[in-house]
C-alpha cells in the first residue's frame, strides 16, 4: 500500500536525479500516486523515446484513499478564503491564487491517474481521453507554478487543501462506479471550472497580469474538452449503455456522488458558452444555473434563481478547487 501524506514519520521521496522511464501506463499511473514528489507526479507520461505509453490494463481494481506526498505538499482540511478577483492588484494575492490553482491542478492529475488504476476496464477511447486530460492537468499546474514562481511565491508549504480527495471514497463507494468519476470530475468540479478560470482570467487582466489571465485561458479552453469527455461518456458506460430512458440530466443527478451536484458545478458567474460548446443538454444547462446550494435555501428572501457558489468561500465550493 501507498505511504499516506499523512503520516510524517516516513521518509521522503528521493528526488536526486532524473526521473525514470516507466514501462506502461499503470506503472506511470502508479508513480504518480505512489512517489510523494512533485517531479514525478508532473514528469508527463511518455515512454524514453517520447512516445505515448502502451496501455495494459489488467490486475485488481485499485484501492488507494490518498496519494503519497513529500514535505511541502501536504493535505490537511480547509482552504483559506481565496481572493477575490477584485483584490489580485496586490501581488500577494495573486500569488495566493496562483498556488492554490496549481495545487488544484495537481489533484485532477492525481485522480485522473487513480481512475485509470481504479477502473482499468473502460472502453480504450475513453481511458485515452482520460491520459490526454491527465497530460493536460500536469501542463496546466507546471504554467501556474511557472507564474508563481515569477511571483516570488512557495509552493511547497504543507497547506495545501484536500477539496479533491475529499470526495475519492464516496466516488470509490458509488454503485455507479466510473460513471460516478465522470459526474463528480468532468461535469461538477471541471464544469465549474469553465466559470472560475474566466473569472480569474478578468481579475488577473484587471491587475495588469496579462501572463497570468492567458494561463487560466488556456485552462479554460482545454477544461471545455475535458467537460466535454465526460458528457458524451457518462451514457455510455455502465448500466447506462443499455437504456435510453435516462436524460443527460437525470443521470448526471443519479451518478454524482454526495456531497457534489449542481450546486458546485458553477461559479457565482456562469457561463453558458463553453458549456454549450461542451455539448452539454440545455436542460442540464438551466438546471445548474438555477441550482442553489443548502446555504442559500436556508437564506430568507433569495429567489429561485440566485447566483449560488463564492469562489472564496468555505462551504459549496473552496473551488475553483478543479
Amino acid at each position: 500500500m501507498p505511504r499516506s501524506d499523512s503520516d510524517p514519520t516516513q521518509a521522503p521521496s528521493d528526488r536526486v536525479g532524473p526521473i525514470e522511464p516507466v514501462e506502461d501506463l499503470q506503472a506511470f499511473c502508479r508513480r504518480v500516486l505512489e512517489r510523494g514528489d512533485l517531479e514525478s507526479k508532473l514528469a508527463p507520461p511518455l515512454d524514453a523515446s517520447g512516445r505515448s505509453l502502451p496501455d495494459r490494463p489488467s490486475g485488481p481494481m485499485l484501492d488507494l484513499e490518498r496519494p503519497a506526498r513529500d514535505p511541502g505538499l501536504r493535505m490537511r482540511g480547509g482552504a483559506e478564503r481565496l481572493p477575490r478577483p477584485g483584490q489580485l492588484v496586490d501581488p500577494a494575492h495573486r500569488a495566493t491564487c496562483l498556488a492554490r490553482f496549481a495545487h488544484h491542478e495537481l489533484m485532477a492529475v492525481e485522480l485522473f491517474a487513480w481512475a485509470l488504476l481504479r477502473w482499468p476496464d473502460l472502453p480504450g477511447p475513453l481511458r485515452r481521453g482520460l491520459v490526454t486530460a491527465l497530460a493536460d492537468e500536469q501542463r496546466h499546474c507546471r504554467l501556474y507554478l511557472e507564474r508563481l514562481a515569477e511571483h516570488g511565491g512557495d509552493f511547497e508549504r504543507d497547506d495545501h487543501s484536500d477539496y479533491f480527495w475529499r470526495h475519492a471514497a464516496a466516488i470509490a463507494a458509488s454503485p455507479h462506479g466510473a460513471r460516478a468519476f465522470l459526474a463528480a470530475m468532468g461535469l461538477t468540479l471541471e464544469q465549474a471550472n469553465l466559470d472560475f478560470t474566466l473569472t480569474y482570467r478578468d481579475g488577473f487582466a484587471a491587475a495588469g497580469d496579462a501572463a497570468s489571465a492567458a494561463v487560466c485561458q488556456q485552462v479554460h479552453d482545454d477544461e471545455i474538452g475535458h467537460v466535454a469527455l465526460a458528457a458524451r461518456w457518462l451514457g455510455r458506460i455502465g448500466e447506462a449503455s443499455s437504456t435510453t430512458t435516462h436524460s443527460p440530466l437525470d443521470l448526471y443527478l443519479e451518478c454524482v456522488p454526495f456531497p457534489l451536484g449542481p450546486a458546485r458545478a458553477k461559479g457565482r458567474r456562469f457561463e453558458v458558452s463553453p458549456r454549450r460548446r461542451a455539448g452539454l443538454d440545455a436542460t442540464l444547462i438551466e438546471h445548474v444555473r438555477r441550482a442553489r446550494s443548502s446555504q442559500e435555501r436556508s437564506r430568507p428572501g433569495d429567489g429561485a434563481g440566485a447566483a449560488p457558489i463564492d469562489p472564496g468561500a468555505s462551504t459549496t465550493a473552496e473551488l475553483p478547487e478543479a
